[in-house]
């Protein structure tokens, strides 16, 4: 008898010390949703027609735009993204702040190697503190103009909107369209050394609207009841170009930007960068017909090629015959940079922000185009950007460039090689940003190739200016940081100064995209406190292909709620 009980506190004791050295071992856990959503993502092609000619697209699902993923703050949410498709593919969620979930961001050799085709991989994050509208993308080539769609994370059971609320609720995405494939775009822009061709249509929800060839009927439609306010949910999926939108004779109020309440402020047009998604209310408040809702290019930059036709769409008033009252949009001048300013300008948090008046790291980083030597030996092939020069973009003049594994992996498992940790706190030399290049090459600031990252200890307080530089041509960049909002406290025009520089510390908005202003500068803040690889880049696809980007390292802190988890057993391989 004495045996066996002795056998059985042994028995005891041995699976209390496995459950302990288990539990060591597992260490940081991602945080755990109050209920998770299942979703299924196939990546497939589809013949369309569009423009008076068909072409395979990649969709997910076979939708294009793709699925919208609903949730509500604080879920969790898994999506097994399944590769059918003859492309590698990676999905990012935009705006998703990946608390302790870096491993599933989606930036393709940021965090991951693509899933190649017959592979699959599943993403599982939960959305801490977050509720608005946010869109997942594809992150890899140029797969992001059909590989799109919304992200709606509602608020929590019971708790409502800061303003009345909408009638209905409707999701606008606005878009590019290219006849011929995109990667093979891609590949032949990059190659030429010269700039993109400008799409073939704007899109609306996917359709261009009767603008453009063969579009008469390919046109999206919201049938609106008069006295009835609406939401629409704006999200700009573009590649390259930035957007004007508004609704003929239609107010818009704006609530929401990047997923973050705001101060309601009432303007006749909006202007989102690609990246960005803005909340707008409208009322059915004119007289019965068919108003456009038009989208039409914000294009800052000087010598470039673009789309100047609009897509429109329509907000029709229930009730209202064919022959009805039809009303067209007006929209602002393509270079009209005062309206985007004054967009800016009326962007506030809803609430006062508790600010700390303490930086540990004052960053300072240069964003713009500028033009490389050319080397090839088919220069009239391989050099077709300025003085037969090749395009390039940096920041700080130094061009970033993917590794062939992911920065995240390579971080992780301390694989040398792959990244330095020496990207510059603040430019090399400093000169006239705005109005000149610092040296008598034409255009050719002699930037710097590799894969140069900023490290950061876990708590710092940060804050980054974005500095626009006049090297080929000034122009609003659309700025995107992973893993993080951050405050925009302060921009403005011409090179920064910090003793001239105005600031918001009181209600500055809350955003994950920022437009750095055509020949000006952008300031924002945030706190460090998300252990992870960050891409911080320009929405601009193009730009980004040039290496208008960096990588931002976030250390492990102390304990659990601090430390990076382990990557997952399915993470692709490259």
């Amino acid at each position: 008898m004495t045996n066996f009980a002795t056998t059985r506190i042994l028995l005891l004791w041995f699976s209390l010390l496995l459950l302990y050295v288990s539990n060591a071992h597992v260490m940081a856990q991602w945080p755990v949703g109050r209920s998770t959503k299942f979703f299924d993502f196939k990546v497939q092609t589809k013949r369309v027609s569009k423009l008076c000619k068909s072409k395979d697209i990649v969709t997910i699902n076979g939708k294009f735009p793709g699925p919208v993923v609903y949730a509500q703050e604080g879920d969790a949410v898994t999506v097994k993204v399944t590769n059918e498709s003859p492309f590698n593919m990676t999905i990012h969620w935009h705006g998703v702040r990946q608390i302790l979930s870096c491993w599933y961001d989606g930036p393709s050799y940021i965090t991951q190697c693509p899933i190649q085709s017959g592979q699959s991989f599943t993403h599982k994050f939960t959305l801490v503190k977050q509720k608005g509208t946010f869109f997942w993308h594809a992150h890899v080539s140029w797969l992001r103009a059909t590989v799109y769609g919304a992200l709606i994370v509602y608020p929590r059971t019971g708790v409502p909107y800061p303003f009345k609320h909408p009638f209905q609720e409707h999701i606008i995405i606005l878009g590019e369209y290219w006849v011929k494939d995109v990667v093979q775009l891609d590949h032949t822009t990059i190659a030429s050394g010269g700039s993109p061709p400008p799409p073939d249509a704007f899109t609306i929800n996917g359709h261009p609207g009767p603008n453009y060839n063969c579009s008469n009927n390919d046109v999206y439609t919201i049938n609106v009841t008069p006295g009835k306010t609406y939401l629409l949910r704006l999200i700009h999926a573009g590649l390259n170009t930035e957007s004007f939108f508004a609704i003929a004779n239609h107010k818009l109020t704006i609530v929401e930007a990047d997923a973050e309440y705001t101060k309601p402020f009432t303007t006749d047009r909006v202007m989102l960068g690609p990246g960005q998604t803005m909340n707008v209310l409208v009322t059915a408040d004119q007289p019965r017909g068919r108003y456009s809702m038009a989208m039409g290019p914000y294009m800052s930059a000087t010598g470039v090629q673009f789309q100047n036709i609009s897509s429109i769409a329509y907000f029709q008033y229930t009730g209202a015959v064919l022959n009805s009252l039809s009303v067209t949009t007006k929209l602002p001048s393509f270079n009209d940079n005062l309206v985007v300013q004054t967009i800016m300008d009326g962007l506030k948090s809803l609430t006062s922000v508790n600010l700390s008046k303490q930086i540990d790291a004052n960053l300072f980083a240069t964003v713009g185009l500028n033009v490389q030597k050319c080397h090839s030996k088919t220069p009239r092939q391989n050099c077709q950007g300025p003085n037969n020069g090749v395009m390039a973009a940096s920041m700080n003049n130094i061009s970033f460039v993917k590794p062939k594994i992911s920065v995240l992996e390579a971080y992780y498992k301390k694989i040398n090689g792959t990244f330095t940790e020496d990207f510059p706190e603040v430019p090399l030399q400093f000169y006239d940003f705005v109005n000149g290049a610092p040296n008598n090459i034409p255009n050719n600031t002699q930037s710097l190739n590799g894969t140069r990252t900023i490290v950061l200890e876990y708590g710092t307080r940060v804050q980054l200016i974005f500095q626009d530089t006049g090297t080929v041509s000034t122009e609003n960049h659309p700025i995107h940081l992973h893993g993080y909002s951050f405050y925009v406290v302060g921009y403005g025009n011409g090179n920064y100064d910090e003793k001239a520089a105005k600031f918001n510390l009181v209600d500055p908005p809350y955003m994950n995209t920022i437009g750095v202003p055509v020949g000006g500068w952008a300031a924002i803040r945030f706190v460090a406190d998300n252990p992870g690889v960050w891409f911080m880049h320009c929405h601009l696809d193009i730009h980004q292909s040039w290496g208008l980007g960096t990588v931002i390292i976030v250390k492990n802190g102390k304990g659990d709620p601090e430390t990076l988890p382990h990557p997952p057993t399915d993470l692709p391989r490259c």
